[in-house]
């Protein structure tokens, strides 16, 4: 997978494609990405903007954070359920 492009590279691709020069697949086959990507690109800044529905880059960084805490938090749990397992298992066989 090919290096993400720095956030100034992102910008500036978005505004040209805003300032609708060149259609937005000549525009992204001249700065060397896909127009898929460019259109993504175009989705988020105007998420982030409220332009449109849609989550924020900030709000989709936190959804990530959120969801590596909760796996964390469910392996946790799943832990200490195995242990408390164990020891009640340990505390009632006979010795």
């Amino acid at each position: 997978m090919p290096p993400p492009h720095p956030p100034e590279f992102r910008r500036r691709a978005v505004e040209l494609a805003r300032a609708g020069d060149k259609p937005v697949t000549a525009l992204a086959k001249s700065l060397g990405i896909s127009q898929s990507c460019l259109s993504s690109w175009i989705r988020q800044a105007e998420a982030d903007e409220g332009r449109t529905d849609g989550l924020t880059s900030a709000e989709k960084k936190e959804l990530v954070e959120l969801r590596r805490k909760a796996r964390q938090l469910e392996l946790e749990n799943e832990i200490l359920k195995r242990a408390a397992a164990y020891f009640a298992r340990e505390n009632v066989l006979p010795k």
